[in-house]
């Protein structure tokens, strides 16, 4: 009996051993995107929409910006696509109209510098690092830019369809601003702390 309390004492230690080294380990995939998604403003967004590029990204800041960037056009197109199926359905009705027009034409301009910023992510190098970044943050503050844009139209909607057509653009902005942010960690750690 006694032999046999030992045996499941010692086994109880063990596991609790590797319980708690498991835990301490500082770098699992969850540790990689809560510290890329530290210093964006929208941070339970960031790690839920990024967690999947954990295993890849690990502690690269330029793979985290361009997860960001990636993440941002796909939420942006499916905003856009919304916006002009309701434009064709002729669902919005009445003052929200050209709103609604010059909505989508600033998030198809949005999409446009997002693509652009993500090119130039794949190709950095260190002679043109400082000009790539500046480029990039230029282009990402123009998406923030073109959202805000369309918000304005809808800034007191009243009505379901305006409403929704508010917090969609609203949301697609909070991606937008949490790829700004890992974009800024990549120029303010340098191209030498990031892995191709």
């Amino acid at each position: 009996m006694l032999m046999a309390n030992t045996n499941i004492y010692l086994t109880l230690l063990l596991l609790l051993s590797v319980l708690k080294w498991v835990q301490s380990t500082p770098h699992s995939s969850t540790n990689y995107v809560q510290d890329a998604c530290s210093v964006t403003r929208y941070r339970a967004l960031c790690i839920n929409t990024l967690a999947p590029f954990s295993t890849t990204a690990k502690t690269s800041p330029s793979k985290w910006a361009r997860a960001g960037v990636s993440i941002t056009i796909g939420e942006t197109k499916k905003v856009t696509q919304y916006l002009m199926k309701v434009k064709n359905y002729r669902t919005m009705k009445g003052s929200y109209k050209i709103p609604l027009s010059d909505c989508i034409e600033c998030l198809q301009d949005a999409i446009d510098q997002l693509h652009g910023s993500l090119g130039v992510l794949r190709k950095l190098n260190a002679r043109n690092f400082y000009a790539q970044m500046g480029d990039i943050t230029t282009w990402l503050s123009a998406v923030l830019t073109d959202q805000e844009t369309c918000l304005d139209g809808f800034e007191n909607p009243r009505g379901k369809q305006a409403k929704m057509v508010r917090n969609r653009v609203l949301r697609s902005s909070y991606f937008t601003s949490n790829a700004l942010a890992l974009v800024n960690k990549l120029a303010a750690s340098g191209l030498d702390n990031t892995v191709a």
